[in-house]
């Protein structure tokens, strides 16, 4: 049996699959299974991935009807735990794609520093190439929690990771959300206490503006819960500067939402602003003496704007008559 699992979810990805699956299958370790997780997509994917599969003895193809991406990742996982002998779990989104020594370097990463995440870095492409420095790929050993200080985004997604099988006897994606890694990875991270990290991107990370997250609508008010879960989990568990770093996202993560949906139509406005500044006055009340709030003070403005806007027209006019004598 191959000792890597290399799981990709399919869905509605007709014009990249063949770049990110050829991506994988020019891998210069080759002892690997890739299972193609057919979502239901409703175009010609599936039978692309019948295609791959029956060209290469190592890919597995599971078809089942549209659950969503956590749907397709756990099927992924289920089907690897049931039917592998495999030691390691990697995942790769259908429409991104690795360079060939991404498999080799990464289990060479944990092997090296004996842990049992490796991790990677990414760079946001158009579908231009991705430079990588072959020189520069010896992993470096980091504690969990400065990783998912230092590199947040890169702490949270599923992608652009090898992880050890055994990290998944307990944990699955939370099904009908999107943001869904956001719930799980940073758990792993922690769980693993220390990662391998490579600080050369060998994954390309492909800007598709049609992807589930490309435009902002309720169900992305998902990765607040995720944020929330963060700031839970990090206060449980110790990780006081994790905690500090969480609850920083979470406040800038409302702000975002906040100026988004002021630019969206007037019917999401009504619906959703009151509902997110609410939320915001409650984090800076909660959470106004840690440095998130302190260090970005204009954030009043957002939760407040009646109010303040009165507030710095009364300070203007009191700074005008001291002025004045």
């Amino acid at each position: 049996m191959s000792i890597i699992s290399v799981i990709v979810p399919v869905y509605n990805v007709e014009p990249y699959l063949n770049r990110c699956v050829d991506s994988i299958l020019e891998q210069t370790f080759t002892d690997f299974e890739l299972i193609l997780v057919d979502d239901g997509s409703p175009d010609n994917c599936p039978a692309i991935c019948d295609e791959y599969a029956r060209k290469d003895s190592r890919i597995h193809v599971i078809h089942q009807k549209n659950g969503g991406l956590s749907d397709a990742r756990n099927a992924g996982i289920d089907w690897v735990v049931a039917n592998s002998d495999s030691q390691w779990i990697s995942f790769v989104d259908s429409d991104d794609w690795v360079h060939p020594m991404y498999l080799f370097t990464l289990l060479s990463a944990v092997k090296t520093t004996n842990t049992s995440v490796s991790v990677c870095f990414y760079k946001e492409t158009d579908g231009k190439e991705v430079i990588v420095a072959k020189n520069n790929l010896i992993a470096e050993k980091w504690s969990s929690e400065k990783f998912y200080i230092e590199k947040n985004v890169n702490a949270t997604v599923a992608w652009g990771k090898l992880y050890s099988k055994s990290h998944f006897e307990h944990i699955r994606y939370p099904i009908g959300k999107i943001h869904e890694d956001e719930f799980v990875t940073y758990r792993i991270l922690l769980e693993a206490v220390e990662v391998a990290v490579i600080t050369e991107p060998l994954y390309a990370y492909f800007i598709n503006c049609s992807g589930i997250t490309s435009h902002w609508n309720p169900r992305r008010l998902d990765s607040l819960m995720a944020i929330q879960e963060q700031i839970t989990y990090m206060k449980r568990n110790g990780y006081r500067e994790g905690g500090q770093c969480a609850i920083r996202k979470y406040i800038m993560n409302l702000s975002d939402h906040i100026t988004m949906i002021d630019e969206s139509d007037a019917d999401i406005q009504r619906q959703y602003m009151p509902l997110l500044r609410k939320k915001l006055k409650w984090a800076l009340f909660r959470y106004g003496k840690t440095a998130a709030v302190i260090e970005n003070k204009w954030l009043y403005n957002r939760a407040f704007p009646h109010i303040m806007k009165v507030y710095w027209i009364g300070k203007a006019q009191i700074n005008k008559m001291l002025k004045r004598g």
